[in-house]
């Protein structure tokens, strides 16, 4: 009798894993009914086959509730509230995806890394911290990982060269550390309608004998401030530029992002200048930082860096509201939409779903934009084989302080997320794109006239001079929160552009020789050069056939060039 009710009960839960399978599947169905239909770049049985593997994937870990968190944007938005309710239905996992402030997300983690325990199962953090994971050694090397404990739980379709940002996850050692979840860039924005105005281009031309046209270089966008400054469209006095500038964590986002690069600081090289990157921080042979100052070979109080915060004083002051100046970035971010700007140097590509909307002054009647996105223009220190501009790389990292299990869960999320299945739908409602298959998806070709640019960038051969911080930088979080301060009282005018950079350099050399004492980043660590001159220093860069830290330019303004947008893209064509 007992025989007989233990094989009954075995067929039970035989029958009941079986079914549980089963209704995986058919949530799975529902889902790709309901949410995903033809928005994917595998057909449908191809899609059924990849939610198959992760259900099978998944059994060991059904009934375990996961946390992971991320920053609150679009996509992120929509990950927490629709995929992980998909996810949990399909594999029986559940996941808790919190959405926080990006500067609460690097706390946590930060947490996490200093004290070891697990707050929470994966991560998605910025690439921006690849050179903080890859010096600490806390964060999995995802190779590592996907060869040996998380094998069985890493997607064979995941195909990572599909992956248009594993580049800037992966660190000097050719480890990837970080699975690129959201990207965007940082591009040029302008009223194509009014560069395009037949009054305005004669105007333009008639003062400074050029055509109005994408501007290629900073005294073109200088003049083009100039020229719409004051000047009256559709009853109102619009404005050549926009930026934002209360002292306030976010106006150092604002500078870490690649300004100095864009200005020429730093060294040639993709995706970050070597051995000096856009930071201004310095590495030798064995990417150990040897310094900041350029009394060390850095260049983050070079002329180049001192030029690029002059210029953003200068622009704010001449040809910006006068509210801009006691703004926030996200206080920043909404205004070129109410239709009074006619460019900005610095616009985030993660605003375009929120400047494309019926109604606004800056869209059209057909839901087309009037404004258009485009590489961004470069100072007067910028040489050809610089990165030009900065692209957030949102990014899936996971701790060794998690144990296996969750992070064998969390890890099937990451990939849920990002998988191909999902990935053309995800980038549809966060324009945050990470897939060249998606980039590539017809559904984009038809929506790229109403996107403004956004998708013929991302399609064109400029893209890669777009990247992240990169792995100089040995601390992300200790050095970022000094910039800033620093740049806060340039722009309140405590300090000059030469005395804040000076300052920065200097408590950004304090954060590396405390690393350097400390030994806790072993031989990757900072080393800190000795002391010598500008001269000495850019005389030394020279003859290695670099750059950094150049010496001043007399005058710092070159002669202005524009291109027209639409022959800009065609060329992309070609």
């Amino acid at each position: 009798m007992r025989r007989q009710f233990l094989t009954s009960t075995t067929a039970l839960v035989l029958l009941l894993g079986a079914g549980n399978a089963y209704a995986g599947m058919d949530e799975a169905k529902a889902f790709l009914d309901a949410e995903i239909k033809d928005m994917s770049t595998l057909d449908r049985a191809a899609q059924e086959a990849e939610m198959q593997w992760f259900i099978d994937a998944a059994k060991p870990f059904a009934g375990m509730d996961i946390k992971v968190v991320s920053e609150t944007i679009t996509t992120h938005e929509y990950e927490s509230k629709t995929l992980a309710k998909a996810f949990a239905d399909i594999t029986g996992i559940k996941i808790t995806h919190d959405l926080i402030g990006e500067g609460d997300v690097v706390e946590k983690l930060q947490t996490q890394m200093q004290s070891g325990e697990n707050v929470y199962d994966a991560y998605v953090n910025d690439s921006d911290l690849i050179g903080t994971h890859w010096r600490y050694q806390q964060a999995r090397s995802l190779t590592d990982w996907m060869a040996n404990e998380g094998k069985d739980v890493t997607n064979p379709n995941l195909d990572l060269a599909d992956f248009i940002g594993t580049k800037f996850t992966t660190a000097p050692d050719g480890d990837l550390y970080q699975l690129p979840d959201q990207q965007f860039a940082n591009l040029y924005w302008f009223r194509y309608d009014w560069f395009n105005d037949e009054k305005n281009k004669a105007d333009f031309k008639a003062k400074y004998g050029y055509d109005l046209g994408v501007p290629v270089n900073w005294s073109a966008y200088e003049d083009i401030a100039e020229f719409f400054t004051g000047r009256e469209i559709d009853g109102k006095k619009v404005y050549g530029h926009m930026d934002y500038g209360k002292k306030d964590p976010s106006l150092g986002w604002r500078f870490t992002d690649a300004w100095l690069s864009m200005a020429g600081n730093g060294d040639k090289g993709l995706p970050n200048g070597l051995p000096v990157d856009e930071w201004g921080i310095k590495v030798d042979e064995k990417s150990r930082p040897v310094g900041s100052c350029v009394a060390r070979g850095g260049d983050t109080n070079g002329p180049a860096s001192v030029y690029a915060i002059q210029k953003y004083l200068d622009w704010m002051k001449a040809y910006a509201p006068a509210a801009a100046q006691g703004m926030t970035f996200s206080e920043s971010g909404p205004v070129p939409a109410q239709g009074e700007i006619a460019q900005q140097m610095f616009m985030y590509t993660a605003f375009t779903a929120d400047m494309v909307k019926d109604g606004l002054p800056v869209v059209n009647k057909d839901g087309t934009p009037k404004w258009r996105f485009a590489p961004s223009p470069h100072g007067v220190y910028w040489k050809d084989g610089m990165k030009l501009g900065y692209q957030d790389v949102g990014s899936w990292t996971l701790l060794k302080s998690t144990p296996d299990d969750r992070a064998k869960a969390a890890w099937l999320y990451a990939q849920f997320v990002t998988s191909k299945t999902v990935d053309v739908k995800k980038s549809h409602v966060g324009l945050t794109l990470i897939r060249e298959s998606t980039i590539q998806h017809k559904s984009f070709t038809d929506r790229a006239p109403k996107l403004g640019g956004l998708i013929e960038f991302y399609r064109s051969p400029a893209r890669v001079q777009w990247s992240p911080t990169g792995t100089n930088v040995p601390d992300y979080p200790k050095l970022a929160q000094l910039w800033w301060q620093a740049i806060g009282d340039a722009s309140s005018g405590a300090k000059t552009p030469q005395e804040a950079m000076d300052s920065l350099c200097a408590e950004q050399e304090k954060v590396l020789e405390r690393l350097e004492r400390a030994g806790v980043q072993g031989d990757i660590g900072p080393k800190l050069a000795e002391e010598k001159t500008l001269e000495e220093w850019n005389a030394d860069a020279v003859s290695k056939g670099n750059l950094a830290p150049q010496l001043k330019i007399e005058p710092e303004k070159d002669k202005a060039q524009t291109i027209n947008y639409d022959e800009l893209v065609k060329s992309w064509s070609n």
